[in-house]
């Protein structure tokens, strides 16, 4: 995605990409993610990869905000090398009612960006 043809982000969308960055860049996950619930409180989380506990840094990002009250989400974002969104990933997104879901690169550039 080029400059001229990079979505038009908002302030509280980009700050979810310094915040999915920094998870995945704290831990060295593959992926980090960042999503803000209806209240406007974040949660982040990086992909947990567990003998016994697989999620995708969407999916604990979910969790952590679920578990925390929340019954939707505004916005998501999802950073990692060639990042793409399961079907168990778009489930959770269609569940928690997500407007926006942004796929970004670990230098934090958008490479998809879906709109509902």
């Amino acid at each position: 995605m080029t400059d001229d043809q990079r979505p038009d982000l908002g302030a509280e969308d980009e700050k979810l990409i310094t915040l999915a960055r920094a998870s995945r860049a704290r831990t060295g996950a593959a992926e980090g993610a960042a999503v803000r619930d209806e209240t406007g409180r974040t949660y982040t989380a990086a992909t947990v990869a567990l003998p016994s506990l697989r999620l995708t840094a969407l999916q604990a990002a979910a969790a952590a905000a679920v578990s925390s009250e929340a019954d939707a989400l505004e916005a998501a974002v999802v950073v990692g090398e060639g990042a793409e969104l399961s079907a168990d990933d778009l489930a959770v997104a269609a569940d928690l009612k997500t407007p926006l879901v942004v796929l970004a690169a670990p230098d934090g550039t958008p490479t998809a960006v879906t709109r509902s």
